[in-house]
């Protein structure tokens, strides 16, 4: 009985030494080992791109706490109604989508948008005033080495399956052979112009012959559409995509401000790396 017990203390211990060791300290404040293999095994990085993405989080997260930005409640519950309204849901029919879909409660899903409404507060603080607009030059250069990204189709032919149960819904992606009954199956032809632009991006982005992620079903269980066809592409032209362009040219300025930015700031923060 003795024995049991102790062992029992033994591997308690032992589970909270690999949860609460530290695996690195930036600026004395701790990354765990367990922070570690969660980023391992939610990003599908290997360990030092873990540890990488890690400390860049960490020291964002000091940065953010130096300069005292901070974001009000009122900012957060505003963005959660764009997006909300973006999805062409309510707010609580968004709540419980987020609770299928990632697992996240209320609270949590607000706290995550806090983290990011402090993130977007801090990158523009620190791009602001090294960014300069892209000029006309820089558009049609960047419109014609990106151009596939500009060919939208007038309409998608799909095969929509939904299910209540995700884990009947991804046994059906992996084997669509399969016969599961609570598996149900649609042949759909969706205009371009008639869907909700993330359900658009995910099409768009999902290749012919191959099945979109899972997401929340409007009956409260899952669905994934699998693309066969994406009928009629069209190229825009530039004039009808410049502010498309405009965007992601000045993203991909942002982005590089933002890792010099950070890569300065690693190669000056005391970083300790203990495992």
């Amino acid at each position: 009985m003795k024995k049991a017990v102790l062992s029992a203390v033994l591997a308690a211990a032992l589970g909270a030494q690999t949860i609460g060791g530290i695996a690195v300290l930036v600026k004395e404040k701790a990354i765990t080992l367990y922070d570690v293999d969660q980023e391992m095994r939610q990003s599908n990085l290997s360990r030092e791109k873990a540890i990488d993405g890690l400390i860049r989080k960490k020291l964002e997260q000091l940065e953010i706490e130096e300069r005292g930005i901070k974001v009000s409640q009122e900012e957060v519950f505003e963005d959660i109604k764009a997006m909300a309204a973006q999805n062409q849901m309510s707010v609580s029919e968004l709540y419980d989508a987020m609770l299928r879909a990632r697992g996240l409660d209320a609270d949590s899903f607000k706290m995550r948008i806090e983290e990011k409404l402090r993130g977007q507060k801090l990158y523009s603080a620190i791009a602001f005033s090294k960014l300069s607009p892209p000029e006309a030059a820089d558009e049609e250069a960047y419109y014609q080495q990106h151009i596939d990204e500009f060919r939208y189709p007038q309409s998608f032919s799909l095969t929509l399956y939904s299910a209540a149960s995700e884990k009947s819904l991804q046994a059906k992606m992996q084997n669509p052979m399969l016969n599961l009954p609570d598996v149900h199956t649609e042949s759909v032809q969706i205009a371009h112009t008639q869907i909700n632009p993330q359900l658009a991006q995910l099409l768009l982005a999902t290749p012919e012959g191959s099945f979109t992620q899972t997401v929340p079903a409007p009956n409260n269980g899952y669905m994934t559409f699998f693309v066969e066809r994406k009928n009629d592409l069209q190229t825009l032209p530039l004039e009808q995509v410049r502010a498309q362009v405009n965007s992601a040219l000045m993203q991909e300025r942002r982005n590089l401000v933002l890792n010099e930015y950070f890569e300065r700031l690693r190669m000056n923060a005391q970083i300790e790396r203990l495992r």
